[in-house]
This record gives structure tokens, sequence and C-alpha cells, in this order.
């Protein structure tokens, strides 16, 4: 009989290569398992494309099965010639830290770590950190061959532009902490996205090389997550979807996932969220018989911003939402206001009162005087939400909020933020 947990991430589309499916499915269906995850830490967040592994590393938990959380301190120290046609750029052991630091706490916002299968949080630092060059080379690098390292996609498709030995070499250390795991963990799979295959492949040549003992370990990858549009999964106009709220903010998370389009929204409630099978296939029927209603993107939105950002900050991007839907920004506080115009025409000016005719021209929200009169007595102008169609009004510091900014609006749509200096 299949095991459940493979059928479902068969129509989750979430299965791309396996070392062994018999081998794998077998194991998961005889007994409850350890099996991990890595994640380097190239920056203080993950971005919404880094999830995809973790959230089914997550699935398997929730069958009862024990994930493991690796953070690469010492693989993030060398850099993952991955997916990549360049060399990246090293960083700094205080840098890698600080990464570390701020991945954590995303991981906890996602994994539970107090059940009786709660995850395991590990750095591989504290193995590879400590072991001499001699040691890795006598204990590991013997173990491969060059021939069979160049034959790695990850590495033969970096040959014409040159690889460093630094990079060449990552593979080698990647199978180092599966070996680890193995050993001390009794982690019996990897998983990790398609462009992980070759590192995935290369621990397990390496565990088998360091026990007599049959092994039974195993991998998966994930398949890249893509738009229906051929564009890049991700990615909006200010750059990738990070879960960091200082990066993106909620309000901005929330709209990436409610803003999804008909054709990919499906896919992705499937892949990002844990909502059941029956759920989905409503919400598409959703989508097909009604879909002015958007009823698969909102609970997309909501699912998301909840689990990477708690229910409060999922409230917040709501009312938020709403506001800027119905034009009452009065409802929203300063920082809400921050936070929701942060990418509209932003113009500075000096702190002085001034007529509104004067003010608003000055902005460049209307093009003329003449133009800015006719606005503001058909009460096209409003500042911070409240309408004014006085045209001897003063902007003065009731409109400064947090005596620092203000937005102002032209018509339904057309916002402007004017920050004081």
């Amino acid at each position: 009989m299949a095991n459940e947990l493979m059928e479902d991430l068969r129509w989750r589309g979430l299965l791309y290569q396996q070392t062994n499916e018999e081998g794998l499915e077998k194991l998961l269906t005889d007994e409850k398992i350890a099996l991990y995850c890595g994640v380097d830490p190239t920056a203080n967040s993950m971005h919404i494309g880094h999830i995809v592994p973790l959230l089914t590393l997550r699935r398997f938990q929730l069958h009862g099965h024990q994930p493991i959380l690796l953070i690469g301190g010492a693989t993030g120290m060398i850099g993952d010639p991955s997916g990549r046609s360049e060399e990246r750029q090293l960083q700094t052991t205080e840098q890698v830290e600080d990464n570390v630091r701020g991945i954590k706490k995303q991981l906890e916002m996602i994994f539970d770590f107090q059940s009786d299968n709660g995850a395991k949080l590990v750095n591989n630092n504290d193995w590879i950190g400590s072991m001499s060059l001699i040691e890795f080379l006598r204990d590991y690098g013997k173990l491969l061959s060059v021939n069979y390292m160049l034959a790695k996609d990850n590495v033969a498709s970096r040959l014409d532009q040159g690889i460093s030995y630094t990079e060449f070499s990552y593979m080698l250390m990647q199978g180092a902490d599966f070996n680890h795991l193995y050993d001390h963990h009794n982690c019996r799979v990897q998983i990790g996205g398609s462009d992980q295959w070759g590192n995935i492949t290369t621990g397990l040549e390496v565990i088998r090389k360091m026990h007599d003992e049959e092994v039974k370990a195993y991998g998966f990858t994930i398949p890249l997550v893509t738009k229906s549009d051929g564009t890049k999964f991700g990615k909006t106009a200010g750059g990738a979807v990070w879960l960091d709220a200082k990066k993106t903010s909620p309000y901005e998370f929330y709209q990436f996932w409610i803003n999804a389009a008909d054709a990919d929204v499906v896919k992705y409630l499937k892949i990002f969220t844990f909502l059941s099978r029956e759920e989905i296939e409503a919400l598409e029927t959703s989508v097909q018989e009604e879909p002015h209603l958007r009823k698969a993107q909102k609970t997309l939105a909501e699912e998301m911003t909840r689990l990477i950002h708690g229910e409060a900050a999922l409230e917040q991007a709501i009312r938020i939402s709403a506001a800027l839907f119905s034009g009452d920004l009065k409802a929203l506080t300063a920082s809400e206001m921050k936070d929701a115009f942060k990418d509209v025409p932003t113009v500075e000016m000096e702190k002085a009162d001034q007529n509104i005719v004067d003010f608003i021209v000055q902005a460049g929200v209307s093009p003329s005087k003449r133009q800015a009169r006719e606005d503001v007595t058909n009460g096209a102008i409003s500042f911070n939400g409240e309408r004014i169609t006085d045209t001897d009004f003063t902007v003065g510091a009731d409109q400064r909020l947090e005596d620092a900014f203000t937005i102002v609006r032209r018509g339904k749509k057309k916002y402007s933020m004017v920050k004081f200096v």
C-alpha cells in the first residue's frame, strides 16, 4: 500500500527526484524516522523561495517523523555553487553568525520544537568548524574521486566560467554533514530543492563509503516553483519577498499572496499551505465558478501571513488592505500608513505651514495652481484620509504624522508621500 504521506506529496507536486522511491516508501511505512534539510545563512532572512523544502519537512513532522534543521554555519562560509554562474562573495564570521540568528527565529515560526517528535536545530560549524584541514582531507577527501565530483551538474555547469577549489569542495562538506547526522542523529533522509540533487547524492555516496553495513539512507528533491506566465516566482517590483518583517512587511507579504493569478493560486495552496485536499479542491472549484470572489487568494494570503508573521500581523495586514480599498485611511495608525505607502511616489519638503494650493503643487500632486484649486474645490484632495475642500486651508503640524510625513491622495487612487526635513 502506498504511503499516505508520499501520496499527499505527489498530489501537491512536491516530489521531483528520488534516490530510491520504493525503499523510501517502505521505510516511511515501517517506522518513524529523522530527516533533514539544510539552509545556508547567506542572509539574515530567508525568502519565500527558501521555504518550500522546509514546509515539506514540516509535513513529515505532522505525520510523526522528526525534522532536523541544519543551519550551515560552516558551509555558509564557503558558498554553494548550485544554481549559480559565478562565485559567491565570502562573508565574515560575524556576518554568518548574525545570519544564523535571524534564520533561527524564522525556523521557530514554522516548526514545532516541543512535542515528542520536536524539531532539532543543528549547526554544521559545530563539527566541521573544529576539523583540521588534514583531518578533512584524510577522512573525507579520499572518499570521492575528482572525476565523480566533476560529473555533478552543479560543478559541470561552472567549468566553462571557472570554479574555485573552495566552492568545488562544497559538496564534500555537505556529504560530511549527512554522514554526521546519519551517525549521531540516526538521520535517514535528506530533502532539498532541485538544485541540491548533486549535493544530496554525494552525501549518500559519502555515507556508503564510510560504513561497512548496508546503508539505509535516502534523498529526494522538490521541483522549482514557477509561475504560469514564465516569470520568476517570489519576486516583486521591490525585489525578493522576505520572511523578515523589516525587509518585507506583513502587509506587503499578504499582498504578494492575495495578488496570485488564478492560474497559479491552486498550485500555491498545494505547495505552501497545510490545508487538506478537500479544502483545496473546494477553493479550486471557487476559482473556476466564482473567480471574482477571490476566495482562494484570500485563503492563501491568510494562511501564509499567519504562518510566518502570526495572527496579530495578519489582522493588521487585512486592516490596511481594507482601509486602502475603501479609502478610509483614518482607520490606520501612522506606522501602518508608512508601511502601506512605502512604495508610492515620495517627495521631501521643509517643515513649514503652507497654503494647500501651494503645497500640493510643490509636492507634485497637482501640475498647476489652477488645477490644484480645482482639485481642492472638487473634493479630490485628502491628507491622511481627511478630505480638504477649502482652498484657504493651511497645511501644518496637524497633517504631519509623527512630525515626519503625510499621505496625500488625489482622486481615488493616486497617492503620494511627503517626507518633512
